[in-house]
């Protein structure tokens, strides 16, 4: 397994860019799902090696039903991924993550409905576990870089993935808070997923922008969460920075690096060589 870091950072609302890369560049991607969100800037921050994607590309042209997580992921690992950060808005479903603050997501309960999920079709049928869905040693140091950057943080929150593009409604914004969910967003599932499929350890922020509308008298607004998602923005682009400096020089191997080994179900004999070629990427490795 490699020992360098490639750290892939997935950029959500706020944050399209990412400062002081150096050799930074532009680079398309093809991969057999279709196009990804953007072309991935490709650079690096002292020695590590990092690939930014725009989850909603650059402009925010795309709605979070319309994302095509699979090719995002693809495309973060052909170009050379070891692991992913994704930064995602969210409302706030508790009191305590107010707006400006970031949410380390431990959980997640995945209410989307339309969207690609699964990397995994009939002829290589496969199972990952998602019962720890992120990766705990990327977890830990993003909540440590928010803090270096003087930033508030909340550990091990759940995150409910909606649908949208619309807001919650009341009811189903009291409805999530009951059933123990932290933070409310609409872009992080299937994308958790297949992140997993992929074998790519992966840790998301969520930076509060809002309280939802499960407080009497309080609605979500775009206009209030553009204004702080800017704010937000500012903080995460530092938060990544100090992440990338404060990584280890050699990256240990992840029981994520192998989320496969006892994964697939379907006998090597009912393997379709059409949906294996598409996997070239992703789970490449079980056919050399």
């Amino acid at each position: 397994m490699a020992s360098e870091w490639c750290i892939g950072i997935i950029g959500g609302s706020g944050l399209y860019n990412i400062e002081g890369l150096e050799d930074e560049q532009w680079i398309a991607i093809e991969t057999p799902w279709g196009d990804p969100s953007d072309e991935i800037l490709c650079g690096r921050i002292g020695d590590v090696k990092v690939r930014f994607l725009p989850r909603h590309g650059r402009g925010h042209p795309i709605s979070p039903t319309e994302l095509n997580s699979r090719a995002n992921i693809d495309a973060l690992k052909r170009a050379g991924c070891t692991d992913i950060l994704a930064i995602s808005a969210v409302g706030s479903l508790r009191e305590e993550i107010e707006p400006g603050r970031f949410a380390i997501i431990e959980q997640f309960i995945d209410m989307t409905k339309r969207r690609e999920s699964t990397f995994f079709t009939s002829g290589f049928v496969t199972h990952v576990s998602m019962a720890d869905p992120v990766c705990e040693r990327l977890s830990d140091l993003a909540a440590k870089a928010i803090s270096a950057a003087k930033g508030k943080v909340a550990v091990g929150a759940t995150y409910l993935a909606m649908e949208g593009p619309q807001f919650s409604t009341r009811a189903e914004s009291r409805l999530y808070r009951q059933w123990g969910a932290d933070v409310i967003g609409m872009t992080a599932m299937p994308e958790a997923k297949l992140a997993r499929e992929a074998e790519l350890p992966y840790a998301l922020i969520g930076m509060s922008t809002d309280y939802d509308c499960w407080r009497e008298g309080e609605a979500v607004d775009v206009a209030q969460v553009i204004e702080q998602m800017q704010v937000n923005g500012a903080l995460a682009r530092d938060m990544v920075v100090k992440l990338i400096e404060s990584l280890p020089k050699k990256r240990k191997p992840s029981p994520i690096d192998t989320a496969l080994d006892d994964a697939v179900i379907t006998a090597p004999d009912e393997h379709d060589p059409a949906v294996m070629a598409k996997l070239d990427a992703v789970a490449g490795r079980l056919f050399g």
